[in-house]
């Protein structure tokens, strides 16, 4: 642990990766969030269903029991499987829930990390959990511990600056692409994309962790490259003003380091 809240994990390919942990607090508004878009898509279950009771009520009462099931125990397993590990809930407030080591939760993960949501609700409003929040050393809830994951911080919650950024196709993370970013177009361009970039909220050891990684990048598997490239640029874009949303990951890096470079 470097600080009381964040953890450092060392790649496969040899690049660290520094996370900041999700506490109590902000967990428990993305958990009250995605409560509330669960009541939503309830109620519109509720509404098939008393349509579907005029014509045929055993089929009505089997669709509910059907829905509600899945609505309870798939609505989290479904979002952090194919959301890259956040929930709309997640999604609103900055978080993300990763494999210990770093990389994407898997089905397996999310699964038993969901199903053991029961144990962690214990006896009432989640006390169990959120006693395991506070005394283990990751912030892990029960939950978390039998499946190895974390929830993890990715950005300032709720701040208009950031819009969350699927990666691209084939990527190792698991990301869908809804996007493309732009990629830097000649060496003019390239060199005046930054300026004017704020990045003093850049530390100094993230500096170095780009210059790693740009440093190695040649000699990683390209599924880890992309992987690492996006994770990268996902947790720093939100310490730099003025850059292009669209800009590539490694283009980010690249012109990120270029404008700490000269502000030095």
């Amino acid at each position: 642990m470097l600080y009381e809240d964040r953890m450092a994990v060392a790649t496969p390919e040899g690049v660290t990766l520094e996370f900041t942990l999700a506490g109590v607090g902000s967990r428990l508004i993305a958990g009250l969030l995605d409560v509330l878009v669960q009541g939503a898509i309830g109620f519109a279950i509720w509404l098939i269903t008393m349509l579907l009771a005029l014509v045929v009520q055993e089929w009505a009462l089997a669709f509910a029991a059907l829905a509600f099931f899945l609505l309870l125990f798939g609505y989290d397993i479904t979002f952090e499987t194919l959301g890259s590990g956040r929930t709309p809930g997640k999604r609103w407030t900055g978080l993300r829930v990763v494999q210990v080591g770093g990389g994407p939760v898997t089905f397996r993960a999310s699964a038993v990390r969901n199903l053991l949501r029961m144990v962690d609700a214990l006896p009432f409003a989640y006390v169990v959990g959120i006693v395991a929040i506070t005394a283990t050393e990751k912030n892990q809830r029960l939950g978390d511990l039998a499946a190895g994951t974390l929830v993890v911080r990715e950005r300032t919650a709720l701040s208009g600056q950031l819009s969350t950024r699927p990666a691209e196709a084939g990527s190792w993370s698991g990301w869908t692409s809804t996007e493309r970013w732009l990629e830097p177009e000649g060496e003019e361009e390239a060199a005046a994309q930054f300026v004017g970039w704020d990045v003093s909220a850049v530390t100094a050891e993230e500096v170095a962790t780009v210059r790693q990684f740009l440093a190695r990048r040649q000699s990683l598997d390209p599924q880890a490259r992309r992987h690492l490239a996006l994770e990268l640029a996902n947790r720093l874009r939100p310490k730099v003003m003025a850059p292009d949303e669209r800009m590539g990951p490694e283009g980010f890096l690249e012109k990120l380091l270029a404008a700490k470079s000269e502000r030095w």
